[in-house]
C-alpha cells in the first residue's frame, strides 16, 4: 500500500465551485470591457477562459455581473487561454 506524501499535496483552503457563466474583465489603461468565461470560482480568487489570453496582463479588473463594481485580480497561473486569478483587496 503506498504511504500518503502531505508534502506533495496542495491542498486549497477554499472550496471552489463549479461555473459555466460570463464574465467581463477590463484590461489595464482600456475603457471597453471583454467577455470571458467562468469555470470555477472560489472565495479568493478563479478560473477563467478569455478569447485572447496575450493581450491579458497580469493585473485587471473583473466583473461577475454586467456592469456591476469591478473587481481587482492577479493573474497566478496561465495555460493557454486559461488563467488562474486570485482576488486582490
Amino acid at each position: 500500500m503506498l504511504k500518503a506524501r502531505p508534502h506533495l499535496k496542495k491542498k486549497r483552503q477554499q472550496v471552489r465551485r463549479r461555473r459555466h457563466q460570463s464574465a467581463w474583465i477590463r484590461l489595464d489603461g482600456e475603457t471597453v470591457d471583454h467577455k470571458c468565461w467562468v469555470e470555477d470560482i472560489s472565495q479568493d480568487g478563479a478560473k477563467l477562459t478569455v478569447e485572447v489570453a496575450a493581450e491579458v496582463g497580469s493585473h485587471f479588473n473583473v466583473a461577475l455581473v454586467p456592469h456591476a463594481p469591478k473587481r481587482r485580480c492577479e493573474v497566478v497561473w496561465r495555460e493557454g487561454k486559461t488563467l488562474g486569478i486570485k482576488f486582490l483587496g
